[in-house]
């Protein structure tokens, strides 16, 4: 949170001196309905709005060399407050105050009980509402969890059908109304198939919707040295060729172009052999595709330089006002 009161969310773990990148997820509006620190709030969902919201003040516009684009962040001397996930996840459970008021809050509670039973102890923690304090009857339950020993207590935790159910049944069409309309062009069955892909489901007391976004670990430095240049914009379709590094985020996949469909870029079909990744900044994609899938991509071309190693990929991450950039599974 900085001293305006704006909650941002941070992205990645390469960072400018100046700014630590993020986009807005709470920020005081009347019209809102969160509450936080005796004022009215309101949750952001889409990214790019984050632009919208910060238009009077520049100094939380960025470049950052990393994605290649002017994004948002927090200037790092505007930086009030600090939520950690992990730490804020062991608080809620020692001393659970108003959470365990809240429907979904029980719910949580449940969980942060099976977590600290078992040798989960800092591996997960709570984001979203839960994290800043701003939960109503609506809230969401958002965790987090970091590295591959991360990676297997959040599988355990999803198969814990006493805590988590999966979407199933009827339930199946509530997951595609929720994610339709952030990953617009997808059939139901391939989106769900592709939704299917991730740590999430329903709590077993309340039914509410859980997910678990995995991180890198604190000692994975893979986009320390990496800086981009944007080129244009490109929609294709392409074959996953690997996906282990695609199972947390930032999220970057292997791919072999199959066919360009569109692009700002002259002669785009020069470029088609020599784009070999894309990379996603936020969760949306983190473990939705596996290698052989195809995928239809829409997002920036950039040229990707990392220590001695240069190439193109493409970025999904969503940092433009002019559409959505997606990658969807093709049949």
């Amino acid at each position: 949170m900085d001293h305006h009161g704006v909650v941002f969310k941070v992205i990645g773990d390469s960072h400018p001196g100046s700014h630590y990148l993020g986009y807005v997820k709470y920020h005081p509006d009347e019209k809102g309905d969160r509450r936080l620190l005796g004022r009215t709030y309101r949750q952001n969902s889409v990214v790019s709005k984050s632009f919208g919201i910060l238009a009077g003040r520049p100094e939380c516009y960025v470049y950052s060399d990393t994605l290649g684009c002017v994004i948002t962040g927090i200037p790092r001397e505007d930086v009030a407050v600090h939520y950690p996930c992990r730490q804020a996840l062991a608080a809620i459970h020692e001393a659970p105050g108003a959470v365990a008021d809240n429907p979904a809050g029980k719910d949580l509670l449940a969980i942060t009980e099976w977590i600290t039973s078992t040798d989960a102890r800092g591996l997960l923690g709570v984001t979203g509402s839960f994290l800043v304090g701003c939960f109503n009857e609506r809230s969401d339950i958002d965790l987090v969890c970091y590295g591959p020993e991360g990676y297997q207590a959040a599988q355990e935790l999803f198969q814990r059908t006493d805590l988590i159910r999966p979407y199933d049944g009827e339930d199946l069409t509530r997951l595609y109304l929720r994610r339709a309309k952030y990953l617009e062009g997808s059939s139901f069955d391939t989106l769900i198939k592709q939704e299917r892909r991730k740590l999430q489901g329903l709590t077993a007391g309340t039914g509410a919707h859980v997910n678990c976004e995995p991180l890198r670990s604190d000692h994975d430095r893979t986009f320390a040295r990496l800086s981009s240049k944007e080129i244009g914009e490109i929609s294709l379709l392409a074959k996953i060729t690997d996906h282990t590094e695609g199972l947390t985020t930032p999220a970057v996949y292997g791919i072999k172009v199959r066919t360009i469909l569109s692009s700002t870029i002259d002669e785009p079909d020069s470029f088609a052999r020599r784009i070999t990744h894309m990379r996603s900044y936020l969760g949306a994609y983190t473990g939705a595709f596996r290698s052989g899938d195809t995928v239809h991509l829409s997002g920036k071309l950039v040229h990707t330089q990392d220590g001695d190693h240069s190439g193109f990929g493409i970025e999904l991450t969503p940092w433009t006002v002019n559409g959505s950039y997606v990658a969807n599974l093709a049949g």
